[in-house]
């Protein structure tokens, strides 16, 4: 059962605002249209702000809540004539009619819940380790915000790195793991790559992927200006 923190500031019963509530089976929670509504109450699964009348200040609040870092959906609910003005610029998930029928507050509620869902899970296939980003699922790679130009090998390579951060790997495990058992290439081709995986991650962070001298490779945690030189050496 979701549950909706519904914000306004209309005097009177909070049914009036948006009578298909009253009808659906949701904890709903009524607090003032204010920017503190969010630290009076417990996380919720969508928020609701009542635009019907003040328009500017919706607005204003739309905004001011998604800018601090507010993941739940956050729907607005207008009038015929509110719809107008609504713009992207409002930050807002998704629009309703005060006068929207149950099975459309409903439908909306579960595609709003959802796609916050979805969401979550994309940004969770994110990989974030000493200031490289790994999107598993669009196969990128980023460093300082700057996109990589990487073949398969090398995202998979720079990927299983980053996903065990200070570890050290063989050779030998580098190519089970990311070529498979079934490669029968030498661990000269982890050399390889991982040469090439330095030139494209650049000077400031090459040395991300260290050489633990006579064992193999790891992704350093941290860059270190001034590594050890009795258990690093930077070029393979």
């Amino acid at each position: 059962m979701p549950h909706i923190l519904l914000l306004t500031n209309a005097p009177g019963p909070s049914v009036g605002v948006l009578p298909a509530l009253e009808l659906l089976n949701h904890k709903v929670h009524v607090l003032p249209a204010e920017p503190t509504a969010l630290l009076e109450t417990d996380p919720s699964d969508v928020v609701m702000i009542d635009a019907r009348k003040d328009l500017v200040g919706a607005r204003s609040l739309t905004q001011l809540l998604k800018a601090t870092g507010l993941t739940a959906p956050l729907m607005l609910i207008l009038t015929e004539g509110g719809m107008a003005a609504v713009s992207a610029n409002w930050l807002a998930d998704d629009v309703l009619l005060d006068s929207a029928g149950p099975a459309e507050v409903e439908a909306r509620l579960r595609l709003a819940i959802a796609r916050a869902n979805q969401h979550d899970e994309e940004a969770n296939s994110e990989i974030h380790a000493s200031g490289v980003v790994i999107d598993e699922a669009s196969y990128t790679a980023r460093v300082g915000g700057t996109p990589l130009n990487l073949t398969y090998k090398e995202f998979e390579l720079l990927k299983y790195l980053a996903q065990h951060p200070g570890r050290v790997f063989t050779r030998d495990q580098l190519l089970h793991e990311v070529w498979g058992y079934d490669y029968y290439g030498g661990t000269r081709t982890v050399d390889v790559h991982v040469r090439r995986l330095r030139a494209k991650l650049g000077s400031d962070h090459e040395q991300l992927i260290g050489t633990v001298r006579n064992v193999g490779y790891r992704f350093t945690l941290a860059r270190s200006p001034e590594p050890n030189a009795a258990d690093l050496e930077q070029s393979a």
